[in-house]
């Protein structure tokens, strides 16, 4: 029985030493593993896991197009608050590629990409064929940037308006105000005003928009230093742009907009935004999950549009008007064109009362950026704009008339995608399920080995117990009379 005993409590106390030296190992070197096999794989190189999730994004990104109506076009002509109608949303399926992809020696990488859209029919709410009425974007912005020539040259320019039949509103197909469509308005511009717009025959809000590169993009690969990954080194070739007026607006900050540096920390992320002509600063909000993965959700602060007023960072992408739309006709040809949230979403409330039929909403108008922290990789995204002109009566070109001046919303579009499907899953089970089993194997490890070590110890004890106990029975029986006794009890 004692040796029996023994064994018990050698075989015990080995399965505790073996649970603890391995959660002792998994606790030590596990998350060293997964780290490395982190920072191995969200590296800009042809051999990482994320290279060609980089290269070709694999998930689906689909842009949504919302168009305001106008409804009563002549009231606005005599001075009445504009009215719209939201039309929409016309969604169009996008594809994102690189190409010219170069390594450089200094631990970067340059490319181009470039963006394809295919218009859904099944996920939109009406057809690129149906007939929208819409400011006349380039008499108007035309009218406001020739505001300060002499008269003559407006008389000259309204005479040619009306001559080709120009009015303040037109009744276009929803492709022809995205995608273009021929207005001799544009030879008669650049024949009065050389350059004035660099457009000949066509013009579209969104004319460069498919088929067309965000320009030429410098990052960091990481692979010497991956706190830099995906930072953008140069865009175009610019370290800054000139576009504003403070070298801090001007500043070419973050990623591009697809990745982060991993391990990330929930305060804020930085990109560059070709379209916005600046970086964007997003702030941290919540930690959540999606689809079983954990995430940072990143939103835009209330400063992002505010004007130099309210925010005085922002003094350098003035001229301002109300806080909530930035003037982007600096690197938009001069043209009153500004940027804002959907609906003037967290604007100045003036803006939304000067236009009947906007309901700014958190829920369908605020832009988040769902991130996986670990790698800096989005899970999940929707980057909303909308884009606004900035109209009025200009004394001379009679084709204004007496509309009042007026921020008047064209349309607002929110480009988004989530990582699904077999992406999802290898991103999954690499990247959560695996450490997840590790993290719990350690514990579960160590947690055996305590009740092992221990119960090991306590049968180690209760033997040497019996043991000492049969001595001391052997050595008080002296007598012959106790003698069978003596033999019983030790038995």
């Amino acid at each position: 029985m004692v040796a029996a005993g023994r064994r018990v409590a050698v075989g015990l106390g080995a399965v505790g030493a073996v649970c603890l030296l391995l959660g002792g190992c998994l606790l030590l070197a596990g998350p060293a593993i997964v780290k490395e096999q982190v920072l191995k794989n969200v590296r800009i190189d042809p051999s990482s896991i994320s290279f060609n999730m980089w290269r070709d994004i694999p998930v689906p990104f689909y842009l949504t197009v919302n168009l305001f109506e106008v409804q009563n076009p002549q009231e606005v002509l005599q001075g009445a608050k504009p009215k719209v109608n939201q039309r929409g949303p016309y969604v169009y399926r996008e594809f994102k590629y690189k190409t010219n992809i170069t390594f450089h020696d200094n631990d970067t990488v340059s490319y181009l990409e470039y963006r394809q859209l295919f218009f859904r029919p099944d996920l939109s709410n009406g057809t690129e064929d149906e007939y929208i009425v819409m400011p006349n974007i380039l008499m108007l912005g035309a009218a406001v940037m020739m505001e300060n020539l002499p008269s003559f040259v407006k008389l000259l320019l309204s005479g040619a308006l009306a001559g080709l039949k120009q009015e303040a509103f037109i009744n276009r197909t929803v492709g022809e105000i995205l995608w273009g469509y021929e207005d001799p308005l544009l030879d008669t511009i650049n024949a009065l005003v050389p350059g004035l717009i660099p457009y000949k025959g066509k013009f579209g809000i969104f004319i460069e928009f498919n088929n067309t590169n965000s320009g030429l993009f410098t990052v960091n690969t990481g692979m010497k230093n991956i706190s830099q990954v995906h930072m953008v080194d140069s865009w175009n070739g610019l370290k800054k742009v000139n576009y504003w007026r403070t070298n801090e607006c001007n500043m070419i900050n973050g990623t591009a907009g697809e990745m982060w540096p991993p391990y990330m920390s929930p305060t804020s992320l930085e990109f560059y935004s070709p379209d916005a002509c600046r970086s964007m600063t997003l702030v941290y909000e919540q930690s959540g999950k999606f689809k079983g993965v954990p995430t940072y959700r990143f939103v835009a602060p209330k400063t992002l549009f505010a004007n130099g007023t309210d925010y005085p960072p922002n003094e350098g992408f003035c001229p301002c008007r109300q806080s909530g739309i930035q003037n982007v006709s600096s690197c938009r040809l001069n043209a009153p064109m500004f940027i804002s949230h959907p609906h003037f979403y967290n604007a100045d409330p003036s803006l939304v009362d000067a236009v009947e039929g906007l309901h700014p909403s958190r829920e369908e108008h605020a832009l988040f950026l769902d991130v996986h922290p670990v790698t800096g990789i989005p899970m999940n995204c929707s980057i909303k704009l909308q884009l606004n002109q900035y109209m009025k009566q200009v004394s001379g070109i009679l084709q204004t008339g007496k509309i009042q001046p007026v921020v008047m919303p064209l349309l607002w579009f929110a480009e988004s995608g989530y990582i699904d499907g077999s992406v999802l899953s290898q991103f999954y089970t690499n990247l959560v399920l695996i450490p997840s089993i590790l993290d719990y194997l350690q514990y579960i490890f160590l947690g055996l080995s305590v009740p092992l070590i221990i119960s090991a110890a306590l049968v180690m004890m209760s033997q040497k117990h019996k043991i000492t106990e049969s001595l001391e029975l052997e050595g008080s029986c002296g007598g012959h009379l106790l003698q069978p006794l003596c033999s019983s009890r030790v038995t």
